[in-house]
Formats: structure tokens, C-alpha cells, sequence
């Protein structure tokens, strides 16, 4: 047995314990496929854990003679809060200053989704999303901006219904330099 199988196999065991834990029959015509659902549901939504960064740029990075500012923005992203497994779900803003070459337009929103798709915390997926692509682009500075609404406290606990959190991670020349930074802060304002 392959080790997907083995995985989804072990969520639908644990699914249907939970549905008999909370009152329900496991075996009633509604839920009757319901763990199976749920387990490719969340083989999906963490499939981050078994993406390779350096795999996923795929030699993307190409000589240029650009020194202004790159900005990604608007990528939505959908996680799953690693304290509750419920959703958050947000925009990432993404900039770098290259330095001597450029990265692949579609590199930047892979990376983000990489991140969201494992158990997160928004302020720890800002942070590795910043570092990986410094790490694999080496720019001169890196500026990352998430804001998400969670359901963790929009549903149960404090019910902030319409809140939204906002993280940034600034490495090299957005963090040196506040003119850089204002720049790219000026670009991502609605």
C-alpha cells in the first residue's frame, strides 16, 4: 500500500471516531462517505508538507538587468489554523529588489500556497515564505504581507466576526531602508 493510501486510510479511521464521539452514526446515509471525503479533503489541503521549494522553482530564475522593486500582489491563499484546523484565508503581497536576476512570476504564488497548505499560523507562514524566497532568489530584501480572516475566532472563541490580522516579515533592504519599504507598502494599499 502506497503511503497516500496509508494516510487517507488512517484520517477516514479517525474521522469516523470523531463522528461517533460527538452522537452521530458513522453508518447513516448522509455520512456514509463522509470520511473519505474528509481524508482527500485534507490529503489536499496539507499537501505542503511533500512540496520540494527548490523543486518547485525549477531553474526559474533568469539573468536581468531589472534593479527596481517586484511586486506580486492579490495572491489568495487558504490555510488551516494548526491550534483549531480551521480555516483562515487571506492575501499575500510579495516584493523583492532582484539582484541581477528575476524569479518566475508564477514561482512566488506556488510558494505562498506551499506554506498555506500545511498546518499554519500566519505569523510563522510570513516569515517562511520571506525566507525561502531569500534564500532561493537571494535578492537585496525581501517585504511580505499577509492579512487573513480566521475562523478560529470568527466562529467560536471570540467570535470577531470581520477581523482580519495582518503580518509582514521584511528582510535586507526592506528592513534597512524605510524608503523601500514605504515603497512596497505604498503599492499594496487598496
Amino acid at each position: 500500500m502506497l503511503a497516500n493510501e496509508i494516510r487517507i486510510e488512517s484520517i477516514q479511521t479517525a474521522v469516523t471516531h470523531i463522528l461517533s464521539a460527538v452522537g452521530e452514526n458513522p453508518a447513516r446515509d448522509g455520512l456514509i462517505g463522509t470520511p473519505n471525503r474528509v481524508a482527500r479533503m485534507y490529503d489536499e489541503m496539507l499537501g505542503g508538507y511533500s512540496v520540494d521549494p527548490v523543486a518547485l522553482l525549477n531553474n526559474a530564475l533568469f539573468d536581468a538587468e531589472y534593479d527596481e522593486m517586484v511586486v506580486v500582489s492579490g495572491i489568495e491563499f487558504h490555510s488551516l489554523c494548526e491550534h483549531h484546523m480551521l480555516p483562515f484565508s487571506g492575501v499575500a503581497n510579495v516584493a523583492y529588489l532582484p539582484n541581477r536576476q528575476v524569479v518566475g512570476l508564477s514561482k512566488i504564488p506556488r510558494i505562498v500556497d506551499m506554506y498555506a497548505r500545511r498546518l499554519q499560523i500566519q505569523e510563522k507562514m510570513t516569515r517562511q515564505i520571506s525566507e525561502t524566497l531569500s534564500t532561493l532568489i537571494a535578492p537585496l530584501g525581501i517585504g511580505v504581507v499577509l492579512t487573513a480572516s480566521h475562523m478560529c475566532s470568527s466562529i467560536r472563541g471570540a467570535r470577531t466576526r470581520g477581523a482580519k490580522m495582518t503580518t509582514s516579515s521584511m528582510l535586507g533592504e526592506f528592513r534597512t531602508n524605510t524608503a523601500t519599504r514605504e515603497e512596497f507598502l505604498s503599492h499594496i494599499q487598496c
